[in-house]
């Protein structure tokens, strides 16, 4: 049975016969109802343009018109899901108009359908499963526009191990500018290589937070797969539960020998990979990888030379192939990546308009991050459909307000700390990372372990890692000591206050 239908509203089917053979007995003639929803098909055409049609409406069919419901199916959840929540209206005008349908619209999801098998409905338990999906936000927004300038899939994206890939996260969505030239061209080669085929390997790219590195890479996943290789994309904290959970279940050879088979490993945040045994493990597998000819493809924040956590050999191994740096976003390619973006919500957003001037603006005064582009964007829209004002000046100011107040000028690194305060004491990098405990080491290394913990975000047991695997209680110490010598003596005031301008310009 169908549940009970107000007029107007945007229905599902609860339970009951095939929608299909309800149409032929009850929707009236299949010919008269295909002509009806052409003509829907092209007032969405006309109305939302071709992009969009045929991302969004492009495989909705429709079964039936019954008992005044206009029944429609969809190839997948997402799609139906999508619908529903974005052009639920629009589709029941257009149906009410052309498929006498007064009661509305019900969307169901085909089944693939066994041979001699008719197509079924959802259950109930599929729908409530399927109407708390939405529409994904950016998982990695530093060069991906909006989620509604993609069409729907047929099937996720899934690597070879399981990993569920961003489709937004392509070549075709990434904004090429001279910051991230060669690293562009550097990932399409690879992605473009045959399988046993290694251009660069390893292929090392690093780059700030929000400048394009999980987009680049998630994109040279996508394509590779396209062409037929097998691929394995990892952050580095799956990477470590994947192994670990492989230790406790006593399927480590197992997990070890799926990862041999591969043709393209890619790590992500390598430098986040910690632990002697699984660090071991990774050195294994990408030595093995690399002597049989497979592609290896890593990203981290930093150079290899400056994985201090990582042992020596894996990081000489990493930086035995081509290191590649995603530098900062310049202006112009700040203004064409939130172009895009703005573009992108244009789409589902057809009355959103922003003035070239306004783009130019706020691509001046947000000079962080791809990331925190996104964010403008997202704030002008919702300023703008929330009040129903037009995009000016003074509201996209008010929008991103936030965002350039919070802009930081210059991101410290602990290794840069030690440099200088080991150049500034006359003392060895290696001095402040030993067990040495003379009066001339210890200062200088309580001082390095002040200004990291009051210049970077780090814990601090990341920084006493990062300090000779020294326990956090040891850096809280340090930090208490400086602090109460800094109020004592101005002159050691005055001297830190120097270096944290020096490692701050």
């Amino acid at each position: 049975m169908l549940e009970q239908i107000e007029t107007g509203d945007f229905v599902d089917v609860a339970s009951g016969p095939s929608v299909a053979k309800l149409g032929l007995t009850k929707g009236g003639s299949a010919a008269a109802e295909k002509e009806s929803w052409d003509r829907v098909r092209r007032r969405l055409r006309a109305e939302l343009g071709e992009d969009v049609f045929s991302s969004w409406f492009a495989r909705v069919e429709i079964c039936a018109v019954v008992e005044g419901v206009a029944h429609l199916t969809v190839p997948t959840r997402f799609l139906k899901s999508w619908l529903e929540a974005h052009y639920a209206e629009r589709l029941r005008a257009h149906c009410i108009a052309e498929l006498n349908a007064p009661h509305g619209v019900s969307l169901s999801v085909r089944q693939v359908a066994r041979e001699g098998a008719e197509p079924r409905p959802e259950s109930p338990a599929q729908r409530s499963r399927t109407s708390a999906v939405r529409a994904p936000s950016p998982v990695n927004a530093e060069a991906a526009p909006a989620a509604t300038a993609l069409p729907p899939c047929e099937r996720d994206l899934v690597d070879a191990c399981g990993t569920l890939l961003d489709r937004r996260m392509s070549f075709q969505n990434f904004v090429v500018g001279k910051s991230n030239a060669l690293a562009f061209a550097a990932a399409e080669r690879i992605a473009a290589a045959p399988a046993g085929a290694t251009p660069y390997n390893p292929l090392y790219i690093h780059a700030g937070v929000g400048l394009g590195k999980t987009h680049l890479i998630q994109a040279i996943a996508q394509e590779a797969r396209q062409q037929g290789k097998r691929v394995a994309y990892f952050t580095a904290d799956r990477f470590m539960y994947g192994f670990v959970a492989a230790l406790k279940s006593q399927t480590a050879l197992a997990f070890k020998e799926k990862l041999r088979g591969i043709d393209l490993l890619i790590v992500d945040d390598v430098q986040f990979i910690q632990g002697r045994s699984i660090q071991q493990e990774f050195g294994h597998t990408i030595n093995a990888l690399i002597d049989a000819g497979k592609q290896i493809v890593v990203a981290a924040d930093r150079l290899p030379t400056d994985l201090e956590s990582m042992e020596e050999r894996i990081r000489s191994r990493l930086a035995g192939g081509l290191a590649v740096e995603i530098g900062e976003l310049d202006e112009g390619l700040r203004v064409k990546i939130l172009g895009s973006r703005l573009e992108a919500l244009k789409a589902a957003h057809p009355s959103f308009q922003v003035n070239p001037d306004v783009v130019a603006y706020v691509a001046h005064a947000v000079a962080t991050n791809g990331r925190d582009l996104d964010g403008a964007a997202n704030r002008i829209l919702a300023h703008a459909t929330l009040t129903g004002a037009t995009v000016t000046m003074e509201t996209a100011e008010a929008a991103i307000r936030d965002l350039v107040r919070t802009r930081e000028p210059r991101r410290v690194k602990i290794e840069e700390i030690q440099k200088l305060v080991a150049t500034r004491y006359n003392v060895s990098r290696a001095d402040i990372l030993s067990e040495r405990r003379t009066a001339a080491v210890v200062k200088p290394r309580q001082i390095a372990m002040y200004l990291a913990k009051a210049l970077t975000p780090r814990s601090l047991p990341e920084i006493g890692r990062r300090f000779g695997g020294r326990d956090h209680t040891t850096v809280l110490h340090a930090v208490r000591k400086i602090e109460k010598a800094i109020g004592e003596d101005r002159l050691l005031h005055d001297e830190v206050d120097l270096l944290k301008r020096m490692l701050q310009e």
